[in-house]
């Protein structure tokens, strides 16, 4: 039986699920609830944006042993959910264009706020829910929360990794993009980037900007390296983008595909090209927009499961 969780492709060092643990350095004893390390606190947190945190409080990486979860899960890896879900960044994934921010943010820029949920055995909720560029502050959107908060608990969609597609403009977009990954946090302590390193053994696959050898066009470099240094094909594959600019899900959609055999409808199967699964986003990936594109990878996956 296949067990995609148990394997990272294509050179990378195999791992057995059991071993995967992460905890995070504890912040200093001498922070309170309301200021670490001399940081913004965000007082204007709205019910609905502290609804969509309040499912996740851990503050470090579930340990998915055998016993917790079932090698018939993991079996479903690609099947009822996609292998891979690549995230286009900006006015996607966040709400802000990197192109426009004018300062690469640090840890003195960071925005604390409710991230963890009401939780009365937790000794801190607050994490890092948006980061500032000059007076610009960077913030997931709920979509992109809700999808990685999912993901780092690891149990609906074993075996799952994701990473990230951006065309951002200059290299100073680029580099602020990545900081921004590294300040935001999933849960109290991780961070966006730590989740993202985490699935791939701690190897950098993110495609983001358009220096060479990337471009402009996500599916003709993008897409491609992802393709080869992830080892996961094209149909195994669910894309958000908010194609605001430009329609790259159409573009991926068109030129990254895999021939596969696929159920024929009298029990035996024919060869087919199937793309990668895309979703356009373009009032930035929603709760539903979530939803929506998984349910789209699974009607296309019917067809070879």
């Amino acid at each position: 039986m296949r067990k995609c969780l148990l394997f990272l492709r294509t050179g990378f060092l195999a791992t057995t699920v059991s071993s995967f643990h992460f905890v995070p350095p504890r912040r200093p004893k001498n922070t309170t609830s309301n200021k670490y390390f001399g940081r913004r606190r965000d007082t204007s947190t709205s019910t609905t944006w502290n609804a969509a945190r309040s499912f996740v409080s851990s503050a470090s990486f579930v340990t998915m042993t055998s016993s917790s979860l079932s090698t018939n899960a993991y079996s479903r890896c690609g099947l009822d959910y996609p292998e891979l879900v690549v995230f286009d960044l900006d006015a996607c994934f966040w709400d802000q264009e990197m192109y426009e921010m004018p300062s690469i943010p640090t840890q003195k820029n960071v925005v604390m706020g409710v991230l963890g949920g009401p939780n009365p055995q937790a000794k801190e909720t607050d994490g890092v829910i948006g980061v500032y560029s000059g007076r610009n502050k960077i913030a997931l959107h709920l979509g992109a929360l809700r999808a990685i908060q999912e993901h780092y608990r690891g149990r609906q969609y074993p075996g799952m990794k994701i990473c990230f597609a951006s065309s951002a403009d200059t290299p100073q977009a680029e580099q602020i993009g990545r900081a921004s990954l590294k300040l935001l946090e999933v849960v109290p302590g991780v961070t966006i980037w730590d989740v993202v390193l985490h699935d791939w053994n701690q190897i950098d696959v993110n495609q983001i900007g358009r220096q060479p050898p990337l471009s402009s066009n996500k599916a003709q470099t993008h897409f491609p390296r992802i393709r080869d240094m992830t080892g996961i094909p094209y149909h195994k594959m669910l894309f958000f983008d908010d194609c605001n600019w430009g329609d790259h899900c159409g573009m991926v959609a068109q030129a990254c595909t895999e021939m596969v055999a696929v159920k024929d409808g009298s029990g035996g199967t024919q060869s087919r090209t199937l793309p990668v699964v895309t979703h356009r986003t373009p009032s930035g990936l929603t709760i539903q927009d979530w939803k929506t594109g998984l349910d789209l990878y699974r009607k296309q996956a019917q067809q070879y499961a």
